[in-house]
C-alpha cells in the first residue's frame, strides 16, 4: 500500500472541516473579536484542517502532544457539568451562559471533536517524534503573540497568570517563563514518551 494512500484522509472530512472554518471565522470574529483566535484551541483547529489537506502526520502529532490534554480537560469539565451539574472547572462556563447566542455555543463543540480526530489520525498516520520540539517552539510563539496583542481582562491562554487564580505575588515575567518551560517539560515530554510507545512511527 502506497504511503500516499495510507496518509489520505476522506475527502468529506477535509471538506467538512473547511466548511466549518468558513462558518466559524466570521461568526467568532463578529461575536468574540479577532483576538479570540489566539486561543490554542482555535489555533489547533486551523492546524488540524491544514494537517488533513496536507496529509501531515507532523502537524497532527504537534496538536496531539501540545493541545490534546487541555482539550480532554475541557471535555471533562463540560460533560461533568452537563450530565451531573457538578462544576469541577470554570473553563466551559460560557457553554452554559444563556446570554450567549446558542449558535456560538454550538460552534464551540469543536472542542469535543478535535481529540477524536487527533487520536484517529495518530492511529492511522503514526506519531512524528519531531512534534515535541516543534510544538514547544510553536507554544513560545503563540504565548508571546498572545501577551503582545491581547489584554489582561481576556487572559487568553492564561498568559496573565493562571485561569481565575489569584497569584498577585508572582511577577508576570516569572509566570510567562514558568509557563513556556514547565508546560513542555511536564505535559509535552511525558506525552511524547507515551505516544512513542503507543503509536507507530509516522510514515
Amino acid at each position: 500500500m502506497s504511503t500516499r494512500l495510507i496518509l489520505s484522509a476522506p475527502l468529506w472530512s477535509r471538506l467538512a472541516t473547511t466548511a466549518f472554518i468558513v462558518l466559524l471565522v466570521p461568526y467568532y470574529w463578529t461575536h468574540e473579536g479577532w483576538r479570540n483566535f489566539f486561543w490554542l484551541s482555535d489555533v489547533s483547529l486551523f492546524v488540524t484542517v491544514f494537517a488533513l489537506w496536507l496529509r501531515s502526520p507532523l502537524l497532527n502529532s504537534m496538536m496531539a502532544v501540545g493541545v490534546l490534554p487541555f482539550e480532554i480537560y475541557w471535555n471533562l469539565t463540560f460533560f461533568t457539568r452537563l450530565f451531573t451539574g457538578i462544576e469541577i472547572g470554570e473553563i466551559p462556563d460560557y457553554m452554559f451562559d444563556a446570554n450567549l447566542p446558542l449558535l456560538l455555543r454550538v460552534i464551540s463543540l469543536f472542542h469535543v471533536l478535535l481529540p477524536v480526530i487527533w487520536i484517529l489520525l495518530l492511529l492511522r498516520w503514526g506519531y512524528d517524534r519531531r512534534a515535541l520540539r516543534l510544538q514547544t517552539f510553536a507554544l513560545w510563539i503563540v504565548v508571546w503573540l498572545t501577551y503582545a496583542f491581547t489584554a489582561p481582562d481576556l487572559n487568553i491562554n492564561w498568559v496573565y497568570l493562571p485561569y481565575k487564580l489569584r497569584l498577585s505575588w508572582l511577577p508576570e515575567d516569572a509566570w510567562l517563563l514558568a509557563y513556556v518551560v514547565l508546560v513542555p517539560l511536564l505535559v509535552y515530554w511525558p506525552l511524547d514518551r507515551l505516544y512513542s510507545r503507543a503509536f507507530a512511527p509516522a510514515r
